[in-house]
């Protein structure tokens, strides 16, 4: 079965028609595009004419003693300057002007990616390979730039410049003179799109490697602590170093295969010059032709084939750069599987009541999670939800948030139908506690804030008194600005825990799901962030998921699950009354026993 996430890698031809796809950011400045064709007409206008000047030079220099020996008009010689010096300032100008079109482009591009991926669902994210998916959006956006620019300004002045010259020599020395610069360049081009065709699979192959190895070291060193727990180092080394030694093998095929490319095109080039120049000699020879006019023959296909001369490496990067924007394209083309329906409502909170009603789902055919599964926490109430590992407890707070949608069954927060109201609204009524805490690679003070990005200082740091952080964070030589590291790995797992509350605490939402939310905590900071957390849900609907079963002996409710159904629900002396499952998880845990983790693993738990 092919994942949504595999879809970078596949080697479908290019589709040409990708080009279309990039009109609508072109016009949105159409003006500017306009003046840079017109700038680049301009400077192929004057390219072509500078060969001519230089003719009229030489001929008058030929033209005998008497002549030669006067001065060489100055306005002919000013003109050959001016010529060259337009043919660049115009190319400048045509860049200048352009700029803002192609860096427009690739910002609208880019963050139409980035605003997709954040509509995908938790499912896509689960799935996909990070250091891939970032490296072929770094390709995609980088190959648009190169197709809007190498494009325009290359491939178009060339076929320009191609027709000015053919049409020159036609029309100024004979036909056989413009059939064979066509003829050459005919050739040149057939040469150059065939072999770069045959070399195109060596690219392919050294880009899906590159990947490969990219993924792996991005794997490899954000789980830099488990690589050492076990001491292997040298195991991923060894790993990454077959990848890196496939890469190198494609890398060197693509180097051979480019050098036979380049070898064929000089030869054509020197080729084609060498006839020229036989027929321009022949004519001389023959008084039918001026020394100008054979020096400008020669400027013109030197002039001609230093462009062509890229032909190659150009075909080859805008058809690379055509796969890349594909793919990119092709990614904002998956669909989310979690969507707002048509006409969906905002949530507007009132009291915050949640009802599960014979909700059933599973992560696959082969994994159901949750069989008919029906509670209710009436408003501000709270609800602790317990049971073995695998048991669907984590699934309950995913399908809550809608990272998922149901199976079967249904799902209401105040009497409303979670998929007819918009996720935004949804999630903005919501807070979360993960078990498993990951911070932005920023501060302490941004990771904190990141709950209310509008909120003032003095919110921030009370939300930090709430969370029992403010005495750390002041030990701290950097205080509030301390950064945290890549997933805030420099700081405790209790540390990045009570950042986690703080920012709950501040977001303020009138639903709270608390997902093991002391579970990295010592037994005084546990009962320091209880009691915080006891204040802050007393007004509010909280769903609290537990392994410690002390932490939710005050909940008003107790859903105990065991294989995705609720086998036992009531209060703490309650359930311990009936001697059921909970009273036995309870008696092991006072006991000191850890229970033994059942077989699961992922987003079942």
């Amino acid at each position: 079965m092919k994942h949504r996430s595999d879809y970078a890698y596949s080697d479908q031809p290019v589709n040409w028609r990708i080009l279309l796809s990039l009109w609508p950011y072109l016009m949105e400045f159409r003006g500017r595009v306009i003046a840079a064709l017109v700038l680049l007409a301009l400077a192929k206008g004057a390219n072509v004419l500078v060969p001519v000047a230089l003719k009229y030079i030489v001929d008058h220099f030929e033209a005998g003693p008497e002549q030669a020996a006067m001065v060489v008009p100055v306005a002919l010689l000013l003109g050959y300057g001016l010529l060259r010096f337009s043919t660049v300032l115009f190319s400048e100008l045509r860049d200048a002007v352009f700029a803002r079109v192609a860096e427009r482009a690739m910002r609208r591009v880019s963050l139409r990616v980035f605003e997709h991926l954040h509509r995908m669902d938790l499912g896509f994210h689960l799935e996909r390979r990070t250091g891939g998916l970032a490296r072929d959006i770094e390709r995609g956006t980088t190959g648009i730039r190169f197709l809007l620019r190498f494009t325009l300004f290359n491939i178009l002045p060339t076929v320009l410049e191609i027709v000015l010259v053919a049409g020159i020599l036609f029309v100024t020395l004979s036909p056989a003179f413009g059939l064979a610069v066509v003829a050459a360049v005919a050739l040149y081009a057939l040469f150059s799109v065939l072999v770069t065709e045959w070399r195109n699979r060596f690219v392919r192959q050294a880009n899906r490697l590159d990947n490969r190895s990219n993924t792996r070291a991005v794997d490899s060193l954000l789980n830099y602590e488990t690589v050492k727990y076990f001491g292997n180092e040298a195991f991923e080394a060894r790993r990454y170093d077959r990848d890196l030694e496939e890469w190198e093998t494609a890398r060197m095929n693509n180097r051979l295969s480019l050098a036979a490319l380049n070898s064929g095109q000089a030869f054509i080039i020197a080729g084609a010059i060498t006839v020229m120049m036989f027929m321009a000699s022949d004519r001389v020879a023959g008084g039918s032709m001026s020394v100008g006019d054979l020096v400008m023959v020669n400027a013109y296909m030197i002039q001609l084939f230093i462009p062509l001369n890229f032909l190659g490496f150009v075909y080859r990067e805008i058809r690379e750069a055509l796969i890349n924007i594909e793919r990119l394209f092709r990614l904002t083309e998956v669909p989310p599987r979690v969507v707002d329906r048509p006409g969906a409502k905002a949530l507007r909170p009132r009291g915050g009541e949640v009802r599960f009603e014979g909700v059933s789902f599973a992560y696959g055919p082969q994994r159901p999670i949750l069989k008919e599964v029906s509670f209710t926490v009436p408003p501000g109430g709270k609800l602790a939800i317990v049971g073995p590992s695998g048991a669907g407890k984590s699934t309950i707070a995913r399908l809550l948030f809608r990272f998922y949608d149901v199976d079967a069954g249904c799902i209401r927060v105040d009497g409303e139908d979670i998929r007819d109201l918009t996720q935004d609204s949804l999630r903005a009524a919501m807070g979360v506690v993960p078990q498993d805490t990951v911070l932005f690679n920023d501060t302490i003070y941004y990771n904190i804030a990141y709950g209310r990005p509008d909120a003032t200082p003095e919110a921030v740091h009370r939300a930090a008194r709430l969370a029992h952080l403010e005495g750390f964070i002041q030990s701290l030589p950097e205080g509030y600005d301390t950064l945290v590291g890549e997933r805030g790995l420099k700081l405790s797992g209790g540390e990045k825990q009570r950042i986690a509350i703080a920012r709950v605490l501040l977001k303020d939402p009138p639903l709270l799901v608390l997902d093991e939310a002391t579970s990295s905590l010592d037994s005084q900071a546990e009962r320091s962030i209880l009691e915080a957390l006891s204040e802050v849900a007393a007004q509010r609907t909280t769903l609290a998921i537990a392994h410690r079963l002390s932490t939710i002996r005050d909940a008003d409710n107790i859903l105990v699950l065991e294989q995705g159904r609720v086998v036992e629900q009531g209060r703490h002396e309650d359930l311990l009354t009936a001697g059921g499952l909970y009273a036995r998880l309870w008696h092991r845990q006072q006991a000191g026993a850890e229970e033994g983790p059942l077989p699961a693993s992922g987003p079942g738990a």
